[in-house]
């Protein structure tokens, strides 16, 4: 390693405004062994394919219709 480093050329990283938010979450046990599993067929961490999931819903205004029985 090198004892000092010039960063004075350097680019800002492109998607280091995106806001993202760390939270806790409750999930059932197979939703995050379908996502997980999904993580190891594709290479990509399960929390973030969880992410895009969620954005296609917002940018598709995809709404739940949950019905409950008496």
């Amino acid at each position: 390693m090198r004892d000092h480093y010039d960063f004075s050329n350097g680019i800002k990283n492109p998607y280091a405004d995106r806001l993202k938010k760390q939270i806790t979450i409750r999930l059932d046990d197979q939703v995050i062994e379908y996502f997980k599993n999904m993580a190891e067929e594709t290479g990509m961490p399960y929390q973030n394919i969880i992410n895009y999931y969620l954005l296609d819903c917002v940018k598709e205004k995809k709404y739940l219709e949950v019905a409950f029985s008496k």
